[in-house]
């Protein structure tokens, strides 16, 4: 039996240890997410539905994105026992330069429209902690403002060739003059996706007041007072605007682009080249003989062509044709800082955040980004811990198992 004895107070107040209430609800509610997922929960609640659904949606029946993040949840770590890794290095050189963790930001369209502090609080925050930024054809901060924001970091442009092709030469130009170092010439969106989620939803550019965005701003008149009180959400660097973005996609996008083209662009971009989309090997194989600085293996976050290949899937294959040759960038479904530690354990070079992004910026503008970057660098900090390798240098295929769910069936 143990012993019972008439507790003493000075025991009963040692453990009555009050924490000081946090009296800002930004601080509040961020401080309350430990994962990129309890971030969505949080932009999901405090976003009009239509906005949301642009920025968590995808193509059609939206098996790609489903595909991605399972492949990446269908990982098995290695570890190595007794080999202390006590302080880590998550720096890595990618392009040319040095960046303090091994992802980025993603270029992404119609930022402002999540959250009104849009691209500036993306590459503010990227810029703090070290990463680079990517901003995209469709943003809706300037190339010249995105620079303003970040003067000291490294900032990348996405391009998108366009039916008017001195459109895409004249924003080529811009971003050499503005002093980015990398351009990302993007081939998987000849045509627009089917969004469903978008029709389904009436969403279109600029937002149109209707019956349901007045129910929706019922419950969530924060972000349309922060909407109708800064300035006009659009285009920062195109002059179309109005319509659904399937429509803004198709009459601005051109089917016809070509290696051509890539030759172009690379005579008026002084920087590096890196090709975005690149869904096999094969075409890795040929940009990489045209000279291209790098590829990133994506599919466009499943908003394109739904069912397609899952970019982490295809990184090994990649990485052995042309590893050696190139640099291996992968985006699509990275919700977590394992997911970045196996793609550099699988040999990419380096990766890119959309979403995770994205669902920073809407819970909580540019502290909710800084809270997302915060997140996935103590995910891989502890990760590279538990995997006993101290720099990212370390990571070898051996540490990552990529189990199999989804298996082509033979031929014949």
């Amino acid at each position: 039996m143990v012993a019972r004895q008439f507790p003493k107070p000075a025991e009963i107040f040692d453990l009555l240890k009050f924490k000081k209430p946090e009296l800002n609800p930004r601080k509040r509610r961020l401080a309350k997410a430990l994962t990129i997922d309890d971030l969505r929960v949080i932009a999901k609640r405090r976003t009009p539905r239509a906005a949301f659904d642009y920025t968590d949606g995808a193509a059609e029946g939206e098996l790609s994105i489903v595909r991605a993040r399972q492949a990446f949840q269908d990982v098995e770590l290695h570890p190595d026992v007794l080999r202390p890794a006590v302080d880590v290095d998550t720096s890595i050189e990618v392009l040319g330069a040095r960046s303090a963790l091994p992802f980025g930001i993603a270029p992404t369209g119609f930022t402002r429209l999540m959250q009104t502090e849009g691209e500036i609080a993306g590459a503010g925050a990227a810029g703090a902690a070290g990463i680079p930024f990517t901003l995209s054809t469709l943003g809706t901060t300037s190339i010249e403002d995105v620079q303003a924001a970040n003067p000291s970091g490294r900032n990348w442009f996405q391009l998108y060739v366009m039916r008017n092709r001195e459109t895409s030469y004249e924003l080529t130009r811009r971003a050499a003059a503005a002093g980015y170092d990398t351009l990302f010439f993007t081939v998987d969106t000849p045509v627009a996706g089917a969004r469903l989620r978008d029709k389904r939803n009436g969403f279109s550019i600029p937002p149109q007041i209707t019956l349901r965005t007045v129910l929706d701003a019922a419950v969530r008149p924060w972000w349309w007072i922060d909407f109708i009180t800064t300035p006009k959400l659009e285009f920062a660097s195109l002059s179309s605007t109005g319509g659904t973005v399937g429509e803004l996609l198709d009459a601005a996008m051109d089917p016809t682009i070509s290696y051509e083209d890539l030759e172009v662009i690379r005579g008026l971009f002084p920087g590096k080249i890196v090709v975005k989309g690149v869904q096999n090997v094969a075409d890795a194989r040929r940009l990489v003989d045209h000279g291209v600085d790098g590829v990133v293996l994506s599919n466009h976050g499943g908003r394109q062509l739904d069912r397609a290949p899952v970019p982490f899937h295809l990184l090994p294959e990649v990485v052995r044709e042309v590893g050696k040759d190139t640099t291996v960038m992968v985006d699509t479904g990275i919700m977590n800082g394992a997911d970045i530690v196996s793609s550099i354990a699988l040999g990419a070079d380096f990766t890119l955040i959309g979403r995770a992004y994205l669902y920073g910026l809407m819970a909580g503008g540019r502290p909710g980004v800084d809270r997302t970057i915060a997140i996935l660098r103590d995910e891989i900090e502890r990760t590279m811990k538990l995997l006993g390798v101290s720099t990212l240098a370390e990571l070898e295929p051996r540490h990552v198992t990529q189990l199999v769910r989804l298996a082509p069936r033979p031929l014949g």
